[in-house]
């Protein structure tokens, strides 16, 4: 290959790969570091490849070019890899982590006894591995395994890319079909949108054509109708209307509507999805999932209330004089309603801004109810709100998933209608967060003879999952609900609080303060690159000198969008270039991790028990291994390679993520860029999260925007429907 080719010239490139700089297992799009031979250095290649591993044999077809930021690269039209052929490629090949239990000295030893036929002695005569110091039975057993999964991976990674779908997703599907994981996609291609992480429908359309299922086919056109649904659930909305739904799987499928209304027909006619009407007799369509869940929470509210009050009458009125001795300081009348109403009915909602005192009622309720010798249970949707309610009212709190105790092997929670939740009464905070599925496993578990105490901000932005539970139980005027209004002393002298109620009532914040302190402030910042420069700076260095804090574990920089300058993924890579700058680390999906580094799971993992939106330190990295040490709030947590896509960086996380969360400080990039975004109690939320100071920097009229602009896109739902139609006996 010529050392120096034209950077137009179509040529083709042979070399092994160094280094991994980027893979994105998307859509396979890869930056690669290859060693070329008659090429001094190494070579930066970039195109789209099933997998791959430092060591391998790289082959590639395209072009060079010159970019002003990365400079000479060559742009591959077609990548594939093979297994190294000569010794140090292979000692490169196994110790890249590809194989478990082979680790860079081992790789060596390998080498050393075994040459260039060593995959061939693990292939056909792994015995021999034993002879090979610090491999006992034990570990040629996990390189047995390991090597058979990779043979198996393999094999389904040249199908997936056969049929037009990158193989960077085979690992997970591999882990969920097994051996068989090539007969189950050729079986139904659908099944990996349903069933697989980060495959789309139209990834799974790919392979579905490919292997020759018709455009009109049923299997199709119903996978495609699901697939609108979801996206609609993923919207947060349970129900769809059906000529929406219709309208929008004619256009994902580009298929005949009187074909699509014959298919979704079929679906209905076998309950495979469920029609239903709205209060004003529109024809409606749900999946079955999410129509059981919104009945089942009607169903166990109605059983809750006809289960009546667990503890005997007793005089409220000396008790709220008691529990004023308790807590210290006298409770506003609105409190003193809540508490009645918590004392004598089964469910109660109670639902207020910041500063009203909602955690104050939390800690009176847990003193009486503990007085009446009643068992008293916190939990919270997030690890963060469960710690800052038990430690506020001294009474230990945990997170509903945990409360409900999620088996993994069995795929569901082991606290159900079966097995109850050991209780009396059940005091549930941050409930504006909780969608419809995790309210119907809540309810389910809980005794029918226990009290039920709702507490939320029903102006906040509803749950990320489907449904909008809290405003929906309000609006219905099914129970009892009490608004706390009186904001306490505390408020009152907190910027914070006093702009916050600003905003929800559509006014802009108030940035000015008489004796010139302030715990909220804006900086305006109307280029987006200065933006990011301010909150850089505030972040690293203003804001630990002014508040004394830790800039890595106490200050949470929110952002409405993840794309843009002043995105959470700009920011985020911005921040910790100057907060935990450094070589080295464990790469990921285009991230980097290295110790210190703060991090934040991204889906629910059961087997580990960490869920989506837990925010972790990174304490140890290996690089040559590809493991990370992640310790979230003292439990220490390890990740494999294969792990690491449930990680992301979290200096900055967007501000639907932040929902449940307080911190000491909070830094809001706010621009005209978010301009999708900009609602009202998007606003409300952010300011909300900062406990002791927050700083807006972006745009003033972004500023103006978000507070002028109402979230009118209802989530539509039938839940506050149904619990209006119910009958609802007290007991």
């Amino acid at each position: 290959m010529n050392s120096s080719p034209e950077p137009s010239s179509d040529c083709r490139l042979h070399g092994s790969i160094e280094r991994v700089v980027y893979f994105n297992p998307d859509n396979g799009y890869a930056v690669l570091r290859v060693r070329v031979r008659d090429c001094p250095g190494s070579v930066t290649v970039t195109g789209n490849i099933s997998a791959a591993h430092p060591g391998q044999m790289l082959e590639a077809e395209g072009k060079w070019e010159i970019t002003a930021r990365h400079g000479r690269q060559f742009r591959a039209r077609t990548l594939a890899t093979v297994a190294p052929a000569s010794a140090e490629g292979l000692q490169r090949y196994l110790a890249s982590g590809l194989i478990k239990g082979i680790g860079p000295r081992m790789a060596a030893r390998l080498i050393e006894a075994f040459g260039d036929r060593v995959l061939e002695v693990i292939e056909n005569s792994p015995q021999r591995l034993s002879r090979v110091r610090g491999i006992g039975s034990a570990r040629r057993r996990m390189i047995e395994r390991a090597w058979a999964r990779q043979r198996h991976l393999h094999h389904l990674m040249a199908f997936l890319h056969s049929h037009g779908l990158s193989g960077a997703r085979a690992s997970r599907i591999y882990r969920a079909y097994g051996e068989g994981a090539v007969e189950a996609v050729r079986n139904d291609p659908y099944r990996l949108t349903r069933e697989i992480r980060g495959i789309g429908f139209l990834g799974a359309d790919r392979v579905a054509r490919s292997l020759g299922i018709a455009p009109d086919s049923r299997i199709r056109l119903r996978a495609g109708l699901f697939h609108c649904l979801e996206l609609l659930a993923e919207e947060g909305h349970c129900a769809a209307r059906r000529r929406e739904l219709i309208s929008r799987a004619v256009e994902l499928l580009e298929a005949d509507r009187a074909a699509v209304e014959t298919a979704l027909g079929e679906e209905l006619a076998a309950v495979r999805l469920v029609s239903r009407s709205s209060a004003d007799g529109e024809d409606l369509v749900m999946l079955p999932g999410l129509d059981a869940a919104e009945a089942g929470v009607v169903r166990r509210l109605a059983a809750l209330i006809a289960g009546g009050h667990p503890s005997d009458p007793f005089a409220v009125s000396r008790a709220l004089d008691w529990v004023e001795e308790r807590v210290g300081f006298p409770l506003s009348s609105d409190q003193k309603q809540a508490l009645r109403r918590a004392c004598s009915e089964p469910v109660t909602v109670v639902t207020g801004g910041p500063g009203v005192g909602k955690t104050t009622l939390i800690r009176a309720l847990v003193e009486i109810f503990g007085a009446k010798g009643l068992k008293v249970v916190l939990a919270a949707p997030t690890g963060r709100a469960a710690r800052k309610m038990g430690e506020s009212t001294k009474h230990p709190a945990a997170t509903i998933h945990r409360l409900l105790e999620y088996d993994p092997r069995r795929a569901g929670f082991t606290r159900n209608r079966d097995r109850p939740l050991d209780l009396d009464v059940l005091v549930v905070d941050e409930f504006s967060m909780v969608d419809i599925s995790l309210a119907w496993s809540l309810l389910e578990a809980v005794p029918s003879r226990a009290a039920l105490v709702i507490v939320g901000d029903a102006d906040q932005l509803p749950s990320v999952g489907p449904g909008c539970v809290l405003q929906d139980i309000i609006e219905s005027g099914a129970v009892p609900v009490v608004r706390l209004s009186e904001i306490f002393r505390q408020g009152v002298d907190s910027r914070i609080v006093h702009n916050a109620h600003r905003v929800n009532a559509g006014l802009l914040p108030s940035l000015q303060s008489e004796d010139g302190q302030s715990d909220f402030f804006f900086l305006e910042c109307d280029d987006p690159d200065r933006g990011v420069e301010t909150v850089c700076d505030l972040v690293a260095r203003r804001l630990p000198r002014y508040l004394e804090v830790n800039p890595i574990e106490d200050i949470q920089v929110l952002s409405p969008m993840r794309r843009g300058e002043l995105g959470v993924l700009n920011l985020n890579a911005r921040l910790q270039e100057v907060l935990n700058p450094g070589s080295g680390g464990v790469e990921s999906l285009g991230l980097v991790f290295r110790p210190g580094d703060r991090v934040m799971q991204q889906v629910n993992d059961y087997d580990k028990d960490v869920f989506n939106g837990d925010i972790g330190l990174v304490l140890t990295a290996n690089e040559e291994e590809g493991t990370l040490l992640v310790d979230f709030d003292g439990r220490r947590l390890a990740y494999s390679r294969g792990d690491l896509d449930e990680l992301t960086l979290s200096y900055a996380i967007s501000i639907h993520k932040s929902q449940g969360s307080e911190y000491p400080a909070v830094v809001i990039a706010l621009h005209t860029q978010h301009y999708l975004l900009l609602r009202r109690n998007l606003l409300y939320t952010a300011i909300t999260r900062g406990a002791k100071l927050v700083v807006i920097v972006g745009s003033r009229r972004a500023l103006e925007i978000a507070v002028s602009r109402r979230d009118t896109n209802r989530r539509l739902t039938l839940l506050s429907a149904r619990l209006g139609a119910a009958t609802f006996t007290p007991g």
